[in-house]
């Protein structure tokens, strides 16, 4: 099989699982935005970015270091079972530790945050931590309809218990929407236990040790990553005026969700294109189907764009009337989807230092990006408020990129069709200020979309024809 229809083919098939089952809790917004006010929409904001922390610090890199050395060393099971037993161990003791500090812990992050909320979280990600290994060798083994069928039902008993209890039982207390999550990661591990019962349980010692040797730079690379991605969400508490902060913070949270389809597409994209990128290095045309891949990636991802820029008025509608009214509402959500852009493009260059095991960079990268993060948020959060955490998300992503690609151009050359995919955003950010400083129906709008979709596919049916910077 042609390897880059492989590669859309489970996109596709991972797409069911990730992008069905993040549009339907999506539809969670509308119903918390109607139901709970920015205030204590805040809080939910706050909490889950404390969560997206946790998670990848509980699972320490073992997703791509079992991908790297279920291939190493030609054993799966060998791999998955170590990785398997490091997780539950580790996971075990979090939860100790966690339920014993969860009062000091509540105290310390201050208003809003209950005891029970902590005890709830400690035990969610826990579960979600142990659980990912097994998603991983799903995926490993090609099993996407089994990966979408436990991630489809685990999503669908959280958002039925959303429903039964704020819209039925009418409990509207934001505790349900964290139990709702508890018990439906319960299922999810409950689903997934045949596949985590395996005919020998095995703790490789050594081969752990290589395992970590490569994972923890992903691991400081994934804390730096979720620093850019999280951290206004937790600064913005703090850097805006107290009377007014929570409130900001739940306005931002639910704007962020709008560029939710942007996001949808890079983690579906994510599922398929790990292995994938492992399985095609060493062959004979890799570095060409790279540049193939991050081509039509960034292509994808501009139509993305402008469908959400042209339909802004119809998207912003699924929130509650509360969350829509915001002076910088549609800049936000504009500058969150071009920094999403960039995050897109990111990680499709961070196939270079996997590639060639120099992980550290990754880790490097990150942490310049971090530090971009926290000093612009700290700098633009006073002046500007919730705009300045998007700039700085923006900011941070675009340095990023520039970053690894040079990097990549010198330890891994993969000759990306640079001139070609500069042009692209070119014209993806012409049709932008049009869309935007024109007063042109939505019809109008969608035929320039559709003329961009047309312009590309005969464009790239020519590829001899050059373009030329």
């Amino acid at each position: 099989m042609n390897p880059l229809k492989k590669l859309a083919e489970q996109t596709v098939v991972y797409g069911l699982s990730s992008v069905i089952g993040r549009l339907l809790n999506y539809l969670l917004v509308p119903l918390y935005t109607r139901f709970f006010a920015p205030e204590d929409y805040g809080v939910v904001t706050e909490l889950y970015a404390y969560v997206a922390f946790l998670v990848i610090l509980l699972t320490y890199g073992l997703e791509t270091a079992f991908f790297r050395f279920s291939k190493a060393e030609k054993n799966t099971a060998k791999a998955y079972s170590t990785a398997l037993v490091s997780l539950i161990v580790s996971s075990c003791v979090f939860v100790f530790l966690a339920l014993v500090s969860s009062e000091s812990i509540a105290n310390y992050m201050g208003a809003g945050i209950k005891q029970i909320y902590i005890q709830y979280f400690a035990v969610i990600v826990s579960l979600d931590a142990v659980s990912s290994i097994t998603f991983a060798k799903l995926r490993q083994d090609e099993k996407a309809f089994r990966f979408a069928t436990v991630k489809l039902f685990g999503v669908l008993v959280n958002i039925a218990l959303n429903v039964y209890f704020i819209l039925f039982k009418e409990l509207l207390d934001i505790e349900y929407i964290f139990i709702s999550n508890l018990i439906s990661s319960i299922v999810t591990i409950f689903l997934l236990f045949p596949q985590m019962i395996i005919s020998k349980i095995s703790f490789d010692k050594t081969l752990w040790k290589k395992m970590m040797a490569y994972g923890l730079p992903l691991l400081i690379a994934g804390l730096a990553g979720m620093t850019n991605e999280t951290i206004d969400r937790i600064l913005l508490k703090h850097l805006l005026p107290i009377e007014d902060s929570v409130y900001q913070l739940g306005i931002y949270g639910a704007l962020y969700k709008l560029s939710i389809i942007m996001i949808l597409f890079i983690q579906t994209f994510r599922f398929a294109a790990e292995p994938f990128f492992f399985d095609q290095h060493n062959s004979s045309n890799d570095r060409s189907i790279y540049s193939d891949v991050m081509k039509y990636f960034v292509v994808v991802m501009g139509v993305i764009f402008l469908a959400v820029i042209i339909f802004y008025e119809f998207i912003i509608g699924f929130l509650g009337p509360a969350y829509r009214d915001h002076p910088d509402g549609f800049e936000i959500v504009s500058i969150l989807l071009i920094a999403n852009l960039f995050l897109g493009v990111l990680y499709n260059l961070s196939i270079w230092y996997k590639l060639t095991e120099k992980t550290i960079f990754g880790a490097y990268i990150s942490i310049f990006g971090a530090i971009i993060t926290v000093v612009l948020n700290f700098s633009l959060i006073p002046k500007i408020g919730i705009l300045g955490s998007a700039w700085a998300t923006l900011m941070c992503y675009f340095s990023m990129t520039i970053l690894s690609y040079f990097l990549g151009k010198k330890y891994f050359p993969i000759p990306y069709q640079t001139s070609r995919i500069v042009f692209y955003l070119g014209v993806i950010l012409a049709l932008y200020f049009v869309i935007v400083n024109f007063d042109l129906n939505t019809a109008i709008n969608t035929l320039f979309l559709l003329g961009f979709v047309i312009f590309v596919y005969v464009l790239e049916k020519n590829k001899k024809q050059k373009i030329t910077l």
